[in-house]
């Protein structure tokens, strides 16, 4: 076997044919089978769209990711607190002492009204008041003088009247003393004439001192007469007096009481006379105060309405319109603050203290930040649309906006980790069911129904209907169908 193998290996190699053309034809069919091979493929690919190229145009892949919950809506710039100032009484507008702008502070001058007449008629006032006073302060005096007179000559009646109810009294308890003792001489030599009569007879006495005797009964009966006629005429004369008295000392009293009442009325009216003087000098200062117009508060001033010698009335509120109100003098606002609509569907995602990125029409490129410090309690209703009026704080970019300004707000919300989310152009609605287009067996589209969640900007959430890498159209290729 091996001598045969080697007999093989060593047996010559046949020579190579001389001919080349068997080589070219075979090199020519080769080539236009391959030629053609590569049009055939093509021209399927161009004929059938469920290709791979067509899938990754018109198709994206479901994806996870976490998104942010934002609620977007419009705002105004508005300051927190803001009047449209006016004068109390209506006027001219003497001088102004502030220009737009200009920041100023609570109790700050800010115009004077015409008042020249007004102050006249505080000086007028005052002296009418000082006139009243002096009348006041002159009655209450003559008063006072005429119930010290009565008061002293209704002393002195009651002095007399108490010193005649002392003497009388007196007069007739001495008298009477006087009257026992005249009588009780009487009596005496009544006594001692009887005796004396007995010794007369028997010649025991002289008739000359007998007669002495009997004179002595005679003028001591003479004396009790006497007395008896005066204790008579004290008695007598004893209440009419007092009377006469006490009637004199009543008289007098109830003059000075009479005094007094008609004292009193006349100071009681003079004292109201002064109050009403004094309330109208009150009025004339009020009313000249008034015409100082000054800052209920700290703000800046954001409008001027009227320049100077310009007729000015009170208003009775502030308007929303800066030029709704020509009788204000001028406009201040306090703080600002961003006054935005949300409709109704999105208010349940509001909540207070929430942070906001608010964008200014005037700065588009600049994101200021915000928090909601407040959410009406009652809607409004404008083109039947229902929205609440939710108010932000202005938290960066106080130097920058502007009351008026027109704002976008973003209202930031949770973050939603690792959730399943879809392009929003790709939701579709097919016999009122919500769903998208997916790729069938032949790459065609079809439509699945799904659940949705809720849609950040161009995204969407996937609650139901769909796992990761699933792809969905996005668009889809000519005739084969549309998006409802």
């Amino acid at each position: 076997m091996a001598v045969s193998n080697l007999e093989k290996q060593s047996k010559p190699l046949p020579k190579e044919s001389s001919n080349p053309l068997p080589w070219i034809f075979g090199t020519m069919i080769g080539g236009i089978l391959l030629v053609v091979g590569f049009a055939y493929t093509s021209v399927n690919r161009n004929s059938n769209p469920n290709s791979t190229t067509i899938i990754d145009k018109y198709t994206v892949p479901i994806t996870r990711k976490s998104i942010n919950l934002e609620i977007q809506a419009s705002g105004t710039v508005e300051p927190i607190q803001s009047v449209n100032i006016s004068p109390k009484n209506p006027g001219r507008l003497e001088r102004l002492l502030v220009d737009q702008g200009v920041i100023i502070k609570k109790g700050q001058p800010i115009a004077i009204m015409e008042n020249q007449q007004l102050y006249a008629q505080g000086i007028q006032a005052e002296a009418r008041l000082q006139e009243a006073q002096a009348s006041l302060q002159e009655a209450d005096i003559k008063l006072q003088g005429d119930i010290q007179t009565f008061s002293a000559q209704l002393a002195q009646a009651l002095a007399r009247l108490e010193e005649s109810k002392r003497r009388i009294p007196s007069q007739v308890e001495q008298t009477k003393a006087q009257l026992a003792e005249s009588e009780s001489k009487l009596k005496l030599a009544q006594i001692q004439l009887q005796r004396n009569e007995k010794l007369l007879q028997e010649g025991a006495i002289s008739a000359d001192r007998f007669d002495q005797l009997a004179n002595e009964v005679i003028v001591s009966q003479a004396n009790v007469e006497q007395i008896v006629r005066r204790l008579e005429e004290l008695k007598t004369t004893e209440d009419p007096e007092i009377q006469r008295l006490e009637a004199a000392a009543g008289e007098i009293k109830i003059s000075l009481e009479e005094r007094k009442v008609s004292g009193k009325a006349e100071i009681e009216k003079l004292k109201a006379n002064m109050k009403a003087l004094q309330a109208g000098l009150e009025i004339a200062k009020i009313q000249f105060q008034d015409t100082f117009i000054t800052a209920p508060f700290d703000g800046i001033i954001t409008q001027k309405f009227a320049t100077e010698g310009a007729f000015v009335t009170p208003t009775t509120s502030a308007s929303s319109t800066a030029s709704a109100t020509s009788s204000s003098i001028v406009a201040l606002a306090k703080g600002l603050e961003i006054v935005a609509k949300v409709p109704e569907i999105d208010l349940d995602q509001i909540k207070l203290g929430q942070p906001v990125e608010i964008i200014a029409d005037a700065y588009p490129n600049q994101v200021f930040k915000g928090v909601v410090k407040s959410i009406a309690p009652e809607a409004i209703v404008e083109q039947n649309v229902t929205s609440f009026e939710v108010k932000i704080g202005i938290l960066t970019g106080q130097d920058r906006l502007l009351s008026k300004m027109n704002v976008e707000v973003n209202f930031l919300g949770q973050r939603l980790d690792n959730v399943l989310v879809v392009p929003t152009v790709a939701i579709v609605t097919q016999e009122g069911k919500t769903g998208v287009m997916i790729p069938d067996e032949n790459n065609d589209p079809k439509f699945k129904p799904i659940t949705i969640g809720i849609s950040v900007d161009d995204k969407t959430q996937i609650l139901e209907g769909l796992l990761p890498n699933d792809r969905v159209f996005i668009d889809l290729p000519k005739g084969k169908g549309k998006k409802e």
